[in-house]
């Protein structure tokens, strides 16, 4: 069957890059061309990932980026914060479209970059310029555009979970959120504190009150309606391979009940494809993992004087919906296709 798309994978032997090209050998519509890599040059995709050998005949090429997406529609962006800004401004160049997984062109502001990323900005003439690739929010801006950023693993979980109380002007103040991620987030290659003796049967939190997806959480949320609040976020390292689990506390009067929350959540998902919120249990990762399904749910507490907190949990699968499944929902979008393709399977269970 002749496909409609090409796309072109940078940066394909991570994790990221596994899941991309399983999600495009599957997919009706979009053909893998080329998948680019500094590592593995000129071996079969399954030598960098096992769940590939013999399905496809494809090999890792080092390429510049412009040969990468030569005849391509569509250019998918696996590479490293830091490293993706450079190379941008020639994908650019050849007029193809791009869907990007790094954080480098999340925020519209320079300074923030250089904070949370450690180094000034290559190109801040760019920032501003790719639409944020949270469909459930942006959908009709991403369909728009040419260039989309797509959300962090963290972030997307935050944004899901807040997002309905942001929208409602409910979201003020101190907002507190605990989020565990597994570890297939830090990236495939092992470090002191990700591979697997250290971080078997441990919690361990890093970035503490800095993690680089506040400042994305923050722009996006305080577009959608918040006012005056400040994001608390510590991430924990947790003995899992896939998932996030968010955790959010937020203060709001005391007439705001279950039922004003229930039917918040419900406006802003209902009929979404890959956001649901469980009626008779709360979110788990089990329940998503190996899917681009994610789940929202909330609590919400006795008044006590003239407040009373809702806490608002999210579930997701941290390579899927929190990454590279987002970024083929994106794609689709930007194709001007069904975002559903290639992404519908449900995961396993157990």
């Amino acid at each position: 069957m002749t496909k409609r798309f090409k796309a072109a994978i940078i940066g394909g032997s991570g994790y990221g890059g596994a899941e991309l090209i399983r999600r495009l050998i599957i997919h009706p519509e979009v053909e893998l061309a080329r998948v680019a890599s500094v590592d593995y040059v000129g071996e079969s995709l399954g030598a960098a990932h096992p769940n590939l050998e013999g399905i496809t005949e494809h090999r890792f090429q080092d390429v510049p980026p412009a040969e990468a997406v030569r005849g391509c529609d569509v250019a998918l962006l696996a590479l490293p914060h830091k490293v993706t800004a450079a190379k941008v401004p020639e994908l650019v160049a050849t007029g193809v479209k791009i869907v990007d997984m790094s954080g480098d062109f999340r925020l519209r502001d320079a300074g923030l970059y250089e904070r949370y990323y450690g180094a000034r900005h290559p190109h801040p003439e760019l920032l501003g310029t790719f639409a944020y690739g949270l469909p459930e929010i942006f959908r009709e801006t991403i369909h728009k555009s040419k260039y989309v950023a797509s959300p962090g693993c963290f972030a997307t979980s935050m944004e899901l979970a807040l997002y309905p109380l942001a929208k409602a002007g409910l979201l003020r103040g101190a907002v507190h959120v605990t989020g565990l991620t597994g570890s297939s987030g830090s990236g495939i290659s092992p470090t002191a504190t990700t591979h697997h003796p250290s971080r078997a049967g441990n919690l361990r939190t890093y970035k503490p009150l800095e993690h680089q997806h506040v400042p994305e959480v923050t722009q996006v949320l305080g577009d959608a309606g918040a006012k005056d609040w400040e994001l608390r976020f510590v991430p924990v390292s947790a003995p899992l391979v896939r998932g996030i689990f968010t955790t959010a506390y937020v203060e709001v009067p005391a007439d705001v009940d279950d039922k004003r929350v229930a039917a918040l959540f419900d406006a802003c998902y209902a009929g979404e494809p890959f956001v649901r919120r469980p009626k008779k249990r709360l979110p788990e990762v089990v329940a998503v993992a190996g899917s681009n399904h994610a789940e929202v749910g909330f609590v919400v507490s006795p008044p006590r004087g003239e407040s009373r907190t809702v806490a608002c949990f999210a579930a997701i699968d941290n390579l899927i919906k929190g990454g590279a499944g987002q970024a083929i929902q994106n794609m689709n979008l930007v194709l001007g296709l069904d975002e559903k393709l290639s992404l519908e399977d449900p995961g396993s269970w157990p």
